[in-house]
């Protein structure tokens, strides 16, 4: 260190000042060869230096350098206060320096840092991130008997939770608890902790910390209250956010808070996922009666209550109460609805639902399009989807991907191709190209209509799109091209799957079985079944049938044997064909106790449906 000697009135006669070694070098030629003048003064207990202003202009800078940097005093002559601290730790060039100040401050017996400081003090602490200092400064709160005020300490909690220090958390929370006449402090301190565990979704560690305010005495205030009555409505602990809002009652009776409003959505949200709408309906209107008014967010939880629970009356009366008071923007409301009338079989009902959307301008999503155009399908017949779908384009609805997928597999099903193929292109025109559901749909139909090209075709063009076939496209090829008995194209398309590492379903090996079977190269078919079973398949009708085909055919007794006690196990119900098959394989082998075993076990049992 190079030492300064300067007089100053404020100060002790011959006060030394210190600067770093490395802070003068810069400057080491001009200070030797140059007399220069030191005039110091005082600013809030920093000396700072001012050069004369002769210094050549080839030294200007680093006469400028040290002029902005302050001159530390030496502790040991000088008493540093509250105001010195604050001063150090408000200027940017001195502020990494405050704490150390700090730190020789309390040593002396007289010294107690203010609010000021600590505010000042944490908040330069907490934007270094200096936790160890920061755990430092909240153990000398408990020494020192200090406490800084609500703000920095919610601030200070909220930021250690957010850096997941929970450790200095819990020391902070018991050196304010210990401390009664600063309550609010630690009411404050204890809300924003709650609230902060609460967004990280550490809904226990909220339990925890309200349990431990209430342990010590602490009153809570609302915003504690709602904090708590969140975590246990996440938690799923119904019971519990009922006699809390009690509590909550009892103690904040008359007094409309900010927090109240919150509260009571929350009951409401509670006791509506619970399936107790009724009383959410009860709490709701105790609400509206003590002024406090209602908001899109209450009537969209109760709303969604009644429709889950299929009270269809009342969730439309407060669709139209909502409505006339222009609180009604919440898509997943219209949603509800519409699952609540699909599940009624209501299906017109969701139609005046969009139509309820459009007048209110708000979106018609996707989900809710193929919701009603899926519920149509199912409760109505495929017939009235499609009817339901024009109708839905007739209100100037606009499908997407999913409800686009929907309708070509409706149309895929009745055969309707050329309908089919128009909802596809305007898909793709749309940009929905790569929809594999939608690809599949398409393929099956072509291979249903023995459109073998088309649907070659358009798998050339699912991968020039970047769209990644799966096990059901591939499925449907190797159906179309197993019927037409086209085996190189069948064995191709099986080497890809594998070089794909698509795993094969047992769809899957029921078409490459059954395509083998048709060409009569039984030795294939064994060989496929086989790695079937060791992939741990389970057989079921159809590949039974084609096995027990096989088995007979090749003579293989002991296969078949095996292959009858599985299905037997499985619970198989065996149509007329595959019932002969198999009972005439075993007569011709001679095996007449398998033949009266298997007619005993099996029985002779007509399934018209296989016929």
């Amino acid at each position: 260190m190079v030492q300064l000697l300067h007089w100053s009135p404020s100060l002790p006669s011959r006060t030394k000042l210190t600067l770093p070694q490395s802070q003068l070098f810069s400057s080491s030629l001009y200070l030797i060869s140059t007399a220069f003048v030191i005039s110091g003064r005082k600013q809030g207990g920093v000396v700072t230096s001012n050069f004369s202003k002769s210094s050549p202009p080839l030294l200007q800078d680093a006469s400028n350098d040290l002029q902005s940097v302050p001159i530390p005093l030496s502790i040991s002559d000088f008493e540093i206060t509250n105001e010195f601290i604050q001063g150090i730790c408000n200027n940017p060039q001195t502020e990494a320096l405050a704490f150390q100040y700090y730190q020789q401050a309390k040593t002396s017996p007289s010294f107690r840092p203010d609010k000021t400081t600590l505010r000042i003090l944490f908040g330069s602490l907490i934007k270094s991130k200096r936790w160890n200092s920061i755990s430092v400064l909240i153990d000398d709160l408990g020494s020192l008997h200090v406490h800084p005020d609500e703000s920095t300490c919610a601030r200070l909690v909220r930021s250690c939770i957010r850096a997941r220090k929970l450790k200095l958390v819990e020391s902070l929370l018991r050196v304010l608890e210990s401390d009664k006449a600063n309550a609010s402090s630690a009411v404050s301190a204890f809300s924003s902790a709650m609230r902060s565990y609460n967004q990280l979704h550490m809904y226990r560690c909220t339990v925890s910390v309200f349990n431990q305010m209430i342990a010590v005495g602490l009153s809570p205030d609302s915003s504690c209250y709602r904090s708590i009555l969140r975590s246990y409505q996440e938690l799923g602990e119904t019971e519990k956010v009922v006699a809390l809002f009690l509590e909550y009652q009892s103690k904040k009776s008359g007094t409309l808070t900010v927090d109240a409003a919150e509260i009571y959505l929350i009951l409401c949200e509670s006791l509506g996922k619970s399936g107790r709408a009724f009383e959410a309906l009860r709490y709701f209107r105790e609400m509206e009666a003590k002024g406090m008014p209602p908001n899109v967010a209450m009537y969209a939880s109760l709303m969604s209550s009644f429709a889950g629970i299929r009270e269809a009356e009342i969730a439309e009366d407060l669709f139209r109460e909502a409505t006339k008071k222009g609180l009604v923007r919440d898509k997943a409301v219209f949603m509800n609805l519409v699952l609540m009338y699909v599940d009624l079989g209501q299906l017109e009902k969701t139609l005046v639902v969009v139509q309820n959307m459009r007048d209110l301008k708000i979106h018609v999503s996707d989900c809710i399009l193929s919701t009603i155009i899926n519920g149509f399908a199912t409760k109505k017949g495929s017939r009235s989807a499609v009817a339901a779908y024009e109708q839905l384009l007739s209100l100037g609805c606009d499908p997407g991907q999913v409800t686009y997928a929907s309708i070509i597999n409706i149309y895929c099903r009745l055969g309707l191709s050329k309908m089919a193929e128009a909802a596809f292109s305007k898909m793709i025109e749309k940009g929905y190209d790569k929809c594999v559901v939608a690809y599949s749909n398409m393929i099956s139909m072509y291979g249903k209509l023995g459109k073998v090209r088309e649907a070659m075709r358009l798998l050339t063009r699912m991968k020039v799109k970047g769209c990644k076939p799966n096990v059901w496209v591939y499925n449907s090829l190797l159906h179309i091209h197993g019927k037409l008995m086209n085996l190189r194209q069948v064995e191709k398309l099986w080497k890809e799957m594998i070089r794909r590492k698509i795993a094969p379903d047992k769809i899957s090996y029921t078409s490459i079985i059954g395509a083998y079977s048709k060409a009569k190269r039984l030795d294939e078919c064994v060989k496929f079944f086989a790695e079937f079973k060791r992939e741990g398949g389970k057989v079921d009708r159809a590949l039974a049938g084609i096995m027990v085909g096989v088995f007979s055919k090749g003579s293989m007794l002991d296969e078949l044997i095996n292959l009858l006690k599985e299905i037997k196990e499985e619970g198989i119900v065996m149509d007329e064909r595959l019932h002969e098959s198999a009972l005439y394989a075993l007569r011709d082998a001679g095996l007449q106790i398998h033949v009266k075993w298997f007619q005993q076990s099996f029985g002779f049992k007509y399934d018209k449906s296989f016929q």
